[in-house]
């Protein structure tokens, strides 16, 4: 007989809080603090939120979204720190072209449309094997995901402002938000999906040169190092002990 669904996911938040378990304990003194002071972190800004209220943190957010958005040059200023995020290992890209859609509304899908391409292009200078018009008309390819992230900004702008707010029933409010939630939802599975594929393709490479599985083989030395809570080596040991 089949497992009730509600015990399946039970089996499967026990095993997950496991590994969880077994990898924060084979942490060094410093990543286990680390990881403390990430908890005391967010503690302390989901206390900062509760007496601060949502409303507020919202409507502080969105003057000065407005703010940037009546500044000359401001989205100049936001097409910079694009092309600045786009050069590896920074990061904010999605945040920023969120920020576009809250300052500007569906007009800054163009701004963060073009802080991406723009700093793709620079970004080409580093990467060889591939020709500068492949790697633009790549970029062009996520117009889509500029796209929903401005859409969502928009949304979450219309949301945060007190006087649209008063302006909407409860049904708009709701929809409003379900379109928020559900753009967000999209962007995450779509994120998912194209990582999921980029993985496999990897997977399935040949006549790679001997050198790039030593470079590979290396990396994955470093990364079980350096990021022990994240290692994969753990959830072999457990399977080969059971």
């Amino acid at each position: 007989m089949a497992a009730h669904p509600a015990h399946r996911l039970l089996d499967t938040v026990k095993h997950y809080g496991g590994l969880a378990l077994a990898r924060y304990r084979k942490l060094h003194l410093f990543g286990k603090l680390f990881i403390w002071l990430l908890m005391l972190f967010y503690i302390c800004i989901g206390i900062f939120v509760v007496i601060v209220t949502p409303a507020r943190i919202a409507q502080f957010l969105y003057d000065k979204a407005k703010l940037l958005a009546a500044t000359r040059f401001g989205w100049l200023g936001i097409i910079a720190v694009m092309v600045c995020v786009s050069f590896p290992p920074f990061i904010g890209h999605t945040t920023l072209a969120t920020l576009c859609g809250f300052a500007y509304g569906m007009d800054g899908f163009y701004i963060s449309l073009a802080g991406s391409v723009i700093g793709s292009a620079l970004v080409f200078c580093s990467i060889e094997p591939v020709k500068l018009w492949q790697f633009i008309v790549a970029t062009f390819f996520i117009s889509p995901k500029l796209l929903l992230h401005a859409f969502i900004g928009s949304k979450m702008a219309a949301l945060s402002d007190g006087d649209q707010r008063d302006r909407m029933d409860t049904h708009d409010k709701v929809i409003n938000g379900l379109l928020v939630g559900g753009g967000i939802l999209i962007a995450v599975f779509t994120s998912w999906w194209v990582y999921t594929l980029v993985q496999s393709h990897i997977r399935h490479l040949h006549g790679l040169p001997p050198q790039t599985d030593e470079l590979a083989a290396e990396a994955i030395e470093d990364y079980d190092e350096d990021a022990p809570l994240l290692s994969p080596s753990i959830q072999r040991h457990d399977q080969t002990a059971a």
